[in-house]
């Protein structure tokens, strides 16, 4: 059986990891007939633009060439050359705006669509390519019917606009068999530009819809199942089970140097049994109180404990031990709203200190 999930179970949207990926592989949407319409417009545009003016000048230079050849010396060799020289000069005037349009109107095709990159995954040899299995499939499966009813769409569309327009121009192929010779290239170029205009008009809706249908298409195939999502989460964001693991890990670091630090504290502030906060204050070190260690429930009791041994002063104070908990930071100095407060606290345990008197544990 096949490991690649069944495409009835791609019921998620691509994410944006997955649609980046697809990205830096070159496997972007592409309609194939964005730059088929915009050739033709530039090949209307050369016509317009380029052919009438170009051979103009190229038949005025042939028919100097022809009606006076004595103009031309041809004793030697390098006179041959010159004349070859100048003749596919003539023609490189003609064909280089031609190319250069063409090539401009089918690069605005792509670039229209994608914006260009490099991308070497797109033209590393792939033995995909050359199995009999997958091209069947890329020529009769579901992507080759679209492309077969597209091409028989535009063959019908085409044939239709040729047929209706030169039904309107009957009268003119059957005028031009009586006028000047000399004026029938300028009236097949009137109709070639007529028909190529019908052509352009009615293929840009065929683009229009293939690039909506391609993009459409393309994140269709993007989707993901359910376990993908879930598999790609966990690897962008790391298992849960891991990160719960390692959260733990790091918060039993923390508490083991949090409890190390309360002997040096100078002050514990608790409520009774739910929270603890130890402070270090002395006047050489810094400017503010600095906290050590903070808990709540075991951990807040556990505080108590440890400074009771080592006879750090437990001050209870309910509505400051509750306030501070949730703005304090362990290894930060106390938030200036509660300088005043720390500090009478301060001033009572030096006053305590300065009697020799045992420490209180209850303040207020």
């Amino acid at each position: 059986m096949s490991d690649q999930p069944d495409d009835d179970s791609k019921t998620e949207e691509a994410t944006s990891k997955k649609i980046q990926d697809a990205v830096d592989k070159g496997n972007l949407p592409f309609a194939k007939e964005a730059p088929v319409f915009t050739s033709m417009v530039g090949m209307l545009m050369v016509m317009i633009f380029v052919i009438v003016d170009g051979a103009r000048r190229l038949s005025s230079v042939f028919a100097r060439l022809i009606e006076n050849p004595g103009l031309w010396s041809f004793s030697a060799g390098e006179d041959t050359v010159i004349l070859l020289y100048s003749l596919i000069g003539e023609v490189g005037r003609l064909l280089m705006p031609v190319i250069g349009i063409l090539l401009i109107a089918g690069l605005a095709g792509s670039l229209f669509q994608n914006t260009p990159s490099i991308v070497v995954e797109r033209i590393r040899p792939k033995w995909s390519k050359l199995s009999i299995r997958e091209g069947w499939k890329r020529i009769f499966g579901s992507q080759g019917r679209i492309e077969f009813l597209k091409s028989v769409f535009k063959f019908s569309l085409v044939a239709i606009v040729a047929a209706v327009l030169l039904r309107t121009a009957k009268g003119d192929v059957i005028t031009a068999m009586f006028v000047d010779p000399f004026q029938v290239p300028a009236m097949i170029l009137t109709l070639s530009m007529k028909l190529l205009g019908a052509i352009c008009a009615a293929t840009l809706l065929l683009a229009a819809a293939d690039v909506v249908w391609s993009r459409r298409l393309w994140r269709e195939k993007l989707k993901m199942t359910k376990q993908e999502v879930k598999d790609e989460h966990k690897q962008t964001d790391g298992d849960p089970i891991v990160k719960a693991r390692l959260r733990s890990i790091a918060w039993d670091r923390q508490r083991r140097r949090m409890m190390s630090s309360v002997p040096q504290a100078t002050l514990v502030i608790a409520n009774p049994t739910h929270y603890a906060i130890a402070l270090r204050y002395v006047p050489e070190e810094a400017g503010a109180p600095l906290v050590l260690a903070k808990g709540k429930d075991l951990i807040a009791l556990k505080i108590r404990e440890v400074a009771a041994e080592h006879n750090v002063p437990v001050i209870e104070d309910k509505p400051l031990a509750r306030s501070m908990f949730d703005v304090v930071e362990v290894d930060q100095m106390i938030p200036a709203e509660f300088y005043q407060a720390v500090a009478e606290i301060i001033f009572y345990l030096n006053e305590q200190a300065a009697r020799r008197l045992p420490a209180v544990t209850r303040y207020g």
